[in-house]
């Protein structure tokens, strides 16, 4: 069977048309991948691209954790139309998390793990998040701060705090991952959770916790006694 090229289609059955006539719910994930690559190579139609990006993915969750480097593996891949695709994947998370889950609250620190630990699933090296809360202990948002290697985040306080600042936070969550699977902090986590709970005190906007996650399980420095807080969570 033969390519299929988009000009070589009826109009009203290409992907920009479809979505036109019947909303974007309406079409596949290819066609919808294929109107973000928006051209195809030679060799390759973009519903072939398109294709072989579901492909490579294995599972369309799979998605929202590639990296540029991993799709320009995809033969006719390259790094511009990898930019375009994470930046549509991107723009999704965010418009989901500032809308459906803007106003989230957590109960207890097992409930910040479940509902955060797709940040952080099978990703190959540190990353460092915070949440930041009003003063009913709700969400405000949550920013991605730090990307580190596999083994250690270069976290600077000056930019928790600042964004604490910039979205008028009472407190902070802070959360990053341990590609490793071990969940027990190291030095590094320590010292810096002691000097960020510290400059919390001065700044009077606490660090209600500092997580770190694993693809299974997790480790609370709140749950373990370590952050010397009144109960919050």
């Amino acid at each position: 069977m033969g390519r299929t090229l988009i000009k070589e289609l009826p109009i009203e059955e290409r992907p920009r048309e479809r979505l036109l006539k019947y909303g974007a719910e309406c079409l596949s994930n290819a066609e919808l991948i294929a109107i973000i690559l928006k051209t195809g190579v030679v060799g390759s139609s973009v519903y072939d691209l398109a294709n072989n990006v579901l492909k490579f993915a294995g599972d369309l969750s799979n998605l929202s954790s590639i990296s540029v480097s991993e799709l320009t593996k995809i033969n006719g891949i390259g790094n511009a139309k990898a930019v375009e695709l994470i930046s549509a994947i991107e723009l999704g998370k965010r418009v989901f998390f500032s809308g459906s889950k803007l106003r989230e609250k957590f109960s207890n620190c097992g409930d910040v793990y479940l509902k955060n630990k797709d940040l952080f699933y099978l990703k190959k090296q540190e990353y460092f998040y915070c949440l930041y809360l009003d003063s009913k202990k709700e969400l405000i948002e949550r920013k991605l701060l730090f990307m580190g290697t596999i083994n250690k985040s270069i976290v600077h306080p000056r930019e928790i705090f600042k964004e604490a600042y910039r979205l008028s936070a009472s407190s902070i969550i802070c959360m990053h991952n341990h590609p490793s699977g071990d969940r027990m902090p190291s030095k590094d986590d320590i010292i810096l959770t002691n000097a960020l709970v510290e400059i919390g005190r001065i700044q009077q906007i606490p660090i209600v916790d500092h997580m770190i996650f694993t693809n299974d399980n997790y480790y609370s420095f709140y749950e373990n006694g370590i952050l010397g807080n009144e109960k919050v969570l």
